[in-house]
């Protein structure tokens, strides 16, 4: 067991080194010059080489790259080409309102989807599993952008009216101040999230009745209720688990969208502000944190999965 979450480890770290050289690689290859469009009207040729040579865009790529991935590892993600401040700086405020979107969205829709997965295990074949597969069936199919627009339809313009469209927060007012600006992102975001959750936790549990196990604590009487608790759930929160990651992994990159969508002063935002100003630390910081959140959430649902698999558990105690 030891050594497979150690492997899951090497693998993530892996994965991060990679990515990081997608990342820089991607950001070297956005049109223009990040000095001209910093200057605007005043990118005069003098102005245009000492800028460049302050950003040390002058310098070769890989000493470009060295120079960053070692900001990275140490916390410096260098200085916004815009702002001219501390990318930390311009984050921090971002970071913290994109993290309460993503954590409230976890906390509603992870338990409300687990239990309409396995209340559909329980019922499959009836009514109530046939509607629940098909209203799963329908929201997966939609993108976020469209289930967001129809929410603000329904509850925030033409029909009910009762929560606002975009952010009302004020510029450097805490996001949580106003409770019912979170309600429709978070909504949105849950919606997305949940039918695939759904639907895997029905399909796995729905495997694990028919395995012989499960038939024969049926066959000694046990109460449904227990053999559901103690001998179905603990064979499929591995991948029930695998699946809940891979969506809240996605999250950081899906909330980009929903972000912009709905005026919401978090990293989605910053990153799309940071790609029209042609800022390229900003651009890479934002990426990089997506790309860690997703990595450590997987890595965070193998480790889970291994340690729930009672297999795993079996064949490491008699070793």
């Amino acid at each position: 067991m030891t050594r497979m979450i150690l492997r899951r480890l090497l693998v993530s770290v892996l994965v991060l080194f990679v990515v990081s050289l997608l990342v820089f690689a991607a950001t070297l290859l956005l049109p223009g010059d990040p000095a001209r469009a910093i200057l605007g009207q005043q990118a005069t040729p003098e102005r245009v080489a000492a800028l460049t040579q302050q950003l040390g865009l002058d310098r070769p790529v890989w000493e470009r790259y060295l120079g960053w991935l070692g900001g990275v590892l140490t916390g410096d993600l260098g200085y916004s080409a815009a702002t001219q401040g501390p990318v930390t700086e311009l984050l921090g405020g971002r970071i913290a309102a994109s993290g309460v979107l993503l954590v409230l969205t976890a906390v509603v829709a992870t338990p409300v989807a687990l239990a309409l997965g396995a209340w559909a295990a329980v019922r499959r074949g009836t009514r109530t599993d046939s509607a629940l597969s098909g209203s799963s069936l329908v929201l997966a199919a939609l993108p976020e952008f469209v289930i967001g627009v129809l929410l603000v339809v329904l509850f925030a313009t033409s029909v009910l009216q009762v929560l606002p469209s975009v952010t009302i927060a004020r510029p450097g007012e805490p996001v949580w101040s106003r409770p019912e600006q979170l309600v429709l992102p978070v909504l949105t975001l849950a919606l997305v999230v949940i039918p695939y959750v759904v639907r895997m936790t029905r399909a796995t549990l729905s495997e694990t009745f028919d395995t012989g196990f499960v038939e024969m604590a049926r066959l000694k009487g046990l109460p449904e209720r227990t053999v559901l608790l103690r001998h179905a759930v603990p064979h499929t929160i591995g991948p029930v688990a695998q699946v809940v990651a891979l969506q809240l992994a996605w999250l950081a990159g899906g909330v980009v969208v929903v972000e912009f969508l709905f005026r919401y002063p978090g990293i989605g935002q910053a990153l799309i502000d940071a790609v029209n100003n042609r800022d390229v630390q900003v651009v890479q910081a934002i990426s990089m944190l997506i790309a860690a959140f997703y990595v450590v959430v997987n890595l965070a649902a193998d480790v889970a999965g291994i340690l729930a698999d009672p297999r795993i558990r079996t064949s490491g105690g008699t070793r």
